[in-house]
C-alpha cells in the first residue's frame, strides 16, 4: 500500500485521510495545531461509524481500525517516508509556497505532490519545488468519502508516469477520474463559482430568498443541492478566496465576490461546518430575502 501523506487536517484533508485509510492505506495526517488534529480524528471515527447508517450500502468498517492507519503530526519532518503527498491547506498563495518550498526539501525525491486546490494553477504551485514533473492537481470533491470522481489536473510540466500513477492511486480507493488542462479554476470551480456567486448575487438584490434559488435548481434542473446549499458545504471562507483567485488570475470583474458572501465570512457564518451559512444546518431555516440588510 502506497503511504500518503496529508497536509492540511480541516474538512476536505479528514475526508481525505479517511478515504485513503479506510482502503488500506497509511496515513501520515500533518497539521500545525493539535486540536484541529484530534478533532479530525473524532470526526473521522464519527463518520465512519455513522456512515453505513446514513447511507445504506456503504461497507461496515471498524472506525479504530481506520484510526489505526492515520498517524497525526505537527512536524512536517514526520513526512519523510511518504509516497505520495495530498496537499488540502487554505487557499492562500503564500501560505502555500511556503509550504511547498518546505515539503520539497523534506519528501523523498520520488514522491508526487497532488495539489487539492480549488482554484490556484498547478503550473504554479509546480514552479515553487524542484520537481515539476511530479505535480499534479487532486480536485477531490467534498465529502471525499463518499464522492465518485477525481478532477485531475495536468499542469505544463507533469509527466505521463505521474498521471499514471495518480490515476492507479485513485482507482485502488473507488475513484474515477476526469484529467483536465491546467487554468485557474480547472473545469468544475470556473463553472461552479461562477454559479453560486450569480446566487448569491440574487439573494443580496433580494430577486429570491437561499431556499428559493435552491429550491429552482433542484427541481427545474435535478440538482441534488441547490448552489447556496452547496456553497455551505464547500464552506464560504473557502468560496470567497476562490473567487479571490480567479479574480486575481484572470483580471476579470465577473469573478468579483457578492459583498452578501464576504459579510457572512466575516460574521463567522461560513456554512455547514459553521452551523450557518447561507441556510441554518440547526434550525434548518435558509438565510431570508433581507439577509444583506439584517446581517
Amino acid at each position: 500500500m502506497t503511504r500518503i501523506g496529508v497536509a492540511g487536517a480541516g474538512t476536505m484533508g479528514t475526508g481525505v485521510a479517511q478515504l485513503f485509510a479506510e482502503h488500506g492505506h497509511q496515513v501520515v495526517l500533518l497539521d500545525i495545531d493539535q486540536g484541529i488534529l484530534d478533532r479530525a480524528l473524532r470526526e473521522i471515527a464519527r463518520t465512519v461509524q455513522l456512515g453505513p447508517l446514513i447511507r445504506p450500502g456503504l461497507p461496515v468498517r471498524d472506525p479504530q481500525e481506520v484510526l489505526d492507519r492515520i498517524t497525526c503530526t505537527t512536524e512536517p519532518d514526520a513526512l519523510a517516508g511518504i509516497d505520495y503527498l495530498i496537499e488540502n491547506v487554505t487557499e492562500d498563495w503564500p501560505i502555500k509556497r511556503q509550504l511547498y518550498r518546505r515539503l520539497d526539501r523534506i519528501c523523498p525525491a520520488s514522491a508526487v505532490f497532488g495539489v487539492n486546490t480549488s482554484a490556484i494553477p498547478i503550473t504554479k504551485v509546480a514552479g515553487c519545488t524542484g520537481r515539476p514533473d511530479k505535480v499534479i492537481g487532486t480536485h477531490i470533491m467534498n465529502p471525499a468519502p463518499l464522492k465518485p470522481m477525481v478532477e485531475v489536473i495536468r499542469g505544463t510540466h507533469t509527466s505521463a508516469a505521474t498521471i499514471e500513477h495518480t490515476l492507479g492511486l485513485f482507482r485502488s480507493v473507488g475513484k474515477d477520474c476526469v484529467v483536465v488542462g491546467d487554468s485557474p479554476g480547472f473545469v468544475t470551480n470556473r463553472v461552479a463559482m461562477l454559479t453560486v456567486n450569480e446566487a448569491m448575487f440574487l439573494v443580496w438584490e433580494q430577486v429570491a430568498s437561499a431556499a428559493e434559488v435552491d429550491k429552482l435548481f433542484q427541481q427545474c434542473f435535478g440538482h441534488a443541492m441547490g448552489p447556496l446549499a452547496t456553497a455551505d458545504l464547500i464552506g464560504l471562507d473557502t468560496v470567497l478566496r476562490s473567487l479571490e483567485v480567479l479574480c486575481e488570475e484572470f483580471q476579470d470583474p465577473k469573478y468579483r465576490p457578492c459583498p452578501l458572501l464576504r459579510r457572512l465570512v466575516y460574521a463567522g457564518h461560513t456554512g455547514r461546518k459553521a452551523g450557518q451559512g447561507f441556510h441554518s444546518y440547526e434550525t434548518g431555516e435558509p438565510v431570508g430575502q433581507k439577509a444583506s440588510v439584517t446581517l
